[in-house]
């Protein structure tokens, strides 16, 4: 077929629909059919927004000035007040013109490498990588060139894995920890040596920060900006309120870097999207300039439902599952299970155990192809502890029948 007669562009007909939402919302389907289906599908907290940030978002309703347009780059206030939290937060210093307000943390994600890319750049992307990723480089022309790690190395990559991975037409790193889907964090001492490296390159670094403050036991968040200072004029930061602050649905995000690639990146919103909710921008203020109580309430409640996930998965045979230091994912192998029946069932993969469990079992995980590495699961521990506990002993149960 030719392209004056193809009905959906050959760019968006190759994307490919995020595995996350979509495991999410067959766990609310089957559910709303009377099924008792627990979902450790989405990234997404299961406490409510704290109360402070609500009636910040209920006063700003009232007011006539947020009822108009506003900056495409942000509220001035807010742009100021996220500068001012990532000095506090990560060290970072940056002014306010280095940063732009998005509508959440995806369109930051897409923002960064629309600005950047051009036809053909590549981008090391280390796997197990989120799912947005490598579709949001490849929407802009980009190619993403996946650096494989596993459960042996932390699922953390080398200066070597990185370096083995470089081509002439590298021009950037994707730089993420804590990580999604792992929840590794990368030591200190090797953030700033991978910082350092991408330096002497010459590459530009995206890191995505969003997990920066849910870290445990003796693991240290540190951003690569800070850590290797040379990189940080090629060096684009994103950040938002979704994960620290459980705010998901306010879609507030923003990007960090120098005032160039934020006018440019500004200049992309102003035809794409304008504006971010205002009402949704004051709410974000209330969360960046409030205290870290409420968030510190909600780490300490992922650190232990973290703990006792890996437990219980480490205890289920054939199932291998490090205990992640950040984020609130654990990511086990389940390479061991694959080939041996259950039931009736055989699964090859890691898409079609899923596909058993949640069947046989009303569980519903994210397979590891969905994260660029096949033969794992990602299982979200944000959900109430009883969910947890019952979730994972019913897939024990069944995986435990596999001979």
């Amino acid at each position: 077929m030719t392209s004056a007669h193809r009905r959906i562009s050959a760019r968006v007909s190759a994307i490919t629909g995020s595995a996350t939402l979509a495991v999410d919302a067959k766990a609310k389907a089957l559910r709303a059919a009377g099924r008792p289906v627990i979902g450790f599908g989405a990234g997404e907290p299961d406490f409510p927004t704290p109360e402070y940030i609500v009636e910040a978002a209920q006063r700003a309703c009232a007011e006539p000035r947020y009822h108009k347009y506003s900056p495409t780059a942000g509220l001035p206030g807010l742009r100021e007040a996220v500068a001012a939290k990532t000095a506090r937060d990560s060290g970072y210093q940056v002014g306010a013109d280095h940063v732009m307000i998005t509508n959440g943390g995806k369109q930051a994600v897409y923002e960064a490498f629309a600005t950047l890319l051009d036809p053909g750049d590549e981008v090391l992307l280390p796997a197990p990588f989120w799912t947005t990723y490598p579709e949001a480089i490849a929407l802009a022309g980009g190619v993403p060139v996946p650096v494989m790690t596993d459960e042996r190395s932390g699922y953390l990559a080398s200066v070597a894995d990185l370096e083995a991975a470089c081509t002439q037409r590298t021009k950037m790193l994707l730089f993420v920890s804590p990580s999604n889907p792992t929840g590794a964090v990368y030591p200190p001492e090797q953030v700033a040596g991978i910082g350092r490296w991408a330096a002497e390159r010459g590459l530009w670094v995206v890191t995505d920060e969003i997990y920066e403050h849910l870290v445990y036991g003796g693991a240290r968040f540190a951003s690569i900006p800070v850590a290797a200072p040379e990189i940080a004029d090629r060096c684009v930061v994103l950040n938002g309120v979704a994960k620290t602050y459980a705010m998901t649905g306010w879609r507030v995000g923003w990007m960090i870097g120098p005032p160039d690639v934020i006018k440019a990146a500004t200049n992309l919103q102003s035809h794409s999207t304008s504006n971010v909710c205002n009402v949704a921008q004051a709410a974000a203020l209330a969360a960046v300039t409030g205290d870290l109580s409420a968030v510190e309430r909600m780490r300490a409640a992922f650190d232990r439902r973290r703990r006792a996930m890996t437990t219980l998965l480490n205890e289920i045979p054939g199932v291998v599952c490090p205990l992640p230091e950040g984020a609130f994912y654990c990511y086990p192998s389940v390479k061991q299970v694959l080939g041996k029946h259950i039931g009736a069932a055989v699964p090859a993969t890691s898409a079609e155990l899923a596909e058993v469990i949640l069947d046989q079992a009303d569980v519903a995980v994210v397979p590891g192809e969905a994260f660029g590495t096949p033969g794992y699961f990602r299982l979200s521990c944000a959900l109430g502890d009883g969910d947890l506990e019952e979730g994972v002993t019913r897939m024990g149960k069944l995986l435990a029948q596999a001979k």
